[in-house]
């Protein structure tokens, strides 16, 4: 029987996943959703997204050029490697697979329902580890994640103060439990300081059906990253440096998997206005999908469009002379980041932005050095198809220089220097196709933590030893959605 006086859906985090849990919990019927962001902002690391999102088949897709693409799935279980292997227990591979399965199934989904919004994601890219093109942005100057999220969150305040409400430095500390059932999360505590000391701010509780969504530890250099990857110490990265919250899941008994499971990504801009910088801006990864490519020494080292792990493995396996050691044991490698006219042109309007930000410039052909034109020709020769590519490539984007073979001497390309980051972190929170945070390790039989879900880079078991790119706003609004609903429905279930 539903409940006449429901309480609300509590979402903890305003990232992407949080919007997308809380629209959708409206959506189903909610009379009302929460929002607790611990940052002054909402917004979290989904509003820097900036290659885009996948989704497949869907009809911005190019079918008759590519065929139908139905390889979304193989593609990610191909990703999550050693995860995934033959080696890996039958229920443990179950899980997994079931969890990717909801992924890319709902991808299309997914992508209509950003479209429906009013998000423009007409423009596909192929991205690293992708065998088809099937990330999606818009044709326009603004980045995806911040274009979904603005998108998202102006929707969520059309729905008045009754409905919807946002408050930002709220830390939430503890998940509260029923006292008849300390496995059922009943609502949350948290401090929202205002300006005071947080030590001092009295603690204030909500009660109601929780979806946590905080996002991953990328930035807790010293706490989580530390524990779980010492061996990263020292490198820059694309978060903002605040610790994560999966022990406030933990301490309600949530299980956590594939810690040690961290993303580098290969590309993040090295300002050579501040080089020693410890968060950087990533280098977005359509700049290699639209043709870029990647210079040691003005020579290129891997296929471009392998996946993250790949690409970061060979440019961190380069000899120590390559690697600097800055101020506080910053670790950086000098690459070079260089598009050609076609590719700076199919991604003006991030290509804009960096220029804008001094982390790319213009130069001529002619003005870069012997070593370097000598690559630009062999690789305009591996574009023409007169010869296979070492590293393997085989899409090219939208490079044409030297492709209609004149190699224009005068011709203006985008450089800028590049190193690996810590960019991502795969483990999380054990939780199910139902979006639902487990206290069950990942293969056992279920046991959900009732009231509580979970979506985005808090939970873990989806990507494994590596995410795609263009899959973390995916689980987002899969995952988001899924969890808003279903707390919906608990909420309306409720007894008064």
């Amino acid at each position: 029987m539903a409940n006449p006086n429901p309480p609300p859906v509590i979402v903890v985090g305003a990232g992407l996943a949080g919007l997308s849990a809380a629209y959708s919990a409206l959506q189903a019927g909610s009379p009302s959703v929460r929002l607790l962001e611990r940052a002054a902002k909402p917004g979290g690391n989904s509003i820097k997204a900036s290659s885009g999102i996948n989704g497949a088949p869907t009809k911005y897709q190019n079918a008759a050029k590519y065929g139908v693409d139905n390889s979304f799935w193989d593609d990610t279980v191909r990703s999550a490697g050693t995860r995934l292997n033959a080696t890996v227990a039958e229920p443990i591979k179950k899980q997994r697979q079931g969890l990717i399965s909801t992924l890319t199934t709902r991808s299309a989904a997914a992508i209509d329902f950003l479209v429906d919004l009013g998000v423009d994601l007409s423009v596909v890219a192929q991205l690293g580890g992708h065998s088809k093109p099937r990330t999606h942005r818009g044709a326009g100057k603004t980045p995806p994640g911040a274009s979904i999220v603005t998108t998202l969150l102006a929707k969520l305040k059309d729905q008045g103060p009754d409905r919807f409400s946002l408050v930002t430095e709220a830390e939430v500390t503890k998940l509260l439990t029923s006292s008849s059932s300390p496995t059922t999360v009943t609502g949350v505590e948290y401090r929202n300081p205002q300006n005071a000391d947080p030590a001092a701010a009295p603690p204030q509780t909500l009660h109601g059906p929780v979806v946590f969504t905080t996002g991953g530890f990328g930035g807790d250099t010293h706490g989580l990253l530390a524990q779980y990857r010492p061996d990263l110490s020292g490198l820059p990265s694309t978060n903002d440096p605040r610790p994560g919250a999966h022990a406030v899941l933990s301490a309600a008994g949530a299980r956590l998997v594939d810690m040690e499971s961290v993303q580098i990504h290969p590309t993040g801009f090295v300002d050579p206005a501040s080089p020693q910088t410890p968060v950087k801006f990533l280098a977005a990864e359509m700049l290699r999908g639209e043709g870029g490519v990647l210079l040691v020494k003005g020579k290129r080292v891997v296929n471009e469009l392998e996946t993250r792990e790949k690409v970061s493995g060979v440019i961190m396996g380069l000899t120590q002379a390559e690697e600097e050691e800055g101020e506080g044991g910053l670790r950086q490698w000098d690459v070079q980041l260089l598009l050609d006219p076609g590719a700076t042109e199919a991604a003006a309007g991030h290509v804009g932005f960096y220029l804008w930000k001094g982390l790319l410039r213009k130069v001529k052909v002619s003005e870069l050095d012997e070593t370097t034109r000598e690559t630009l020709r062999e690789y305009a020769a591996v574009v023409r198809g007169e010869k296979e590519d070492a590293f393997g490539r085989v899409s090219f984007g939208h490079w044409r220089l030297g492709a209609d073979g004149e190699f224009d001497e005068d011709a203006e390309v985008c450089v800028g220097r590049v190193t690996p980051i810590v960019h991502f972190t795969m483990g999380g929170a054990v939780f199910n196709e139902q979006a639902q945070i487990l206290s069950s390790e990942l293969g056992e039989e279920e046991k959900p933590i009732g009231g509580l879900w979970g979506a985005g880079e808090i939970t873990g078991g989806i990507h494994g030893d590596n995410r795609l790119g263009g899959s973390s706003l995916l689980e987002c609004v899969v995952y988001g959605r899924i969890a808003g609903e279903q707390a919906a429905k608990a909420a309306l279930q409720a007894r008064a």
